[in-house]
């Protein structure tokens, strides 16, 4: 049974976690980096309040399952060192929440970045 943690060492705890999840996993990266170009335009498109946190709520879902995609993969790892069927399918449902998490801000992106861009695009 693991000892309960101060709130200091749980922030220190989920801060390391946060950075493993960012050395260590490729697409954890890849949506860092597409979420700082989403809020570089959002900021250039001079983006609305409301419209901003749409965009904010759909990048955190999107790295929120990314995140709950490494747990699962490292969980499943830790008691399986062979195959089992029932591992992969674990590891597949969880990546299947990180895909509807990016096909969901991809959808919000183009909602509210679209017209702006497009406009944009129009004018060259």
């Amino acid at each position: 049974m693991m000892k309960s943690n101060t709130l200091k060492e749980s922030f220190i705890n989920a801060w390391e976690g946060l950075k493993y999840a960012v050395k260590t996993q490729k697409n954890m990266r890849i949506h860092l980096s597409a979420a700082f170009v989403v809020l570089l335009l959002s900021w250039l498109l001079s983006i609305n309040a409301r419209d901003f946190l749409y965009i904010v709520f759909a990048i955190s879902f999107v790295l929120f399952a990314e995140m709950i995609n490494t747990a699962v993969e490292k969980t499943v790892d830790l008691f399986m060192s062979t195959y089992h069927p029932l591992a992969k399918t674990a590891k597949n449902v969880a990546a299947g929440a990180v895909l509807i998490a990016t096909i969901n801000a991809v959808i919000v992106g183009l909602i509210i970045l679209g017209k702006p861009l497009l406009r944009i695009l129009i004018s060259f």
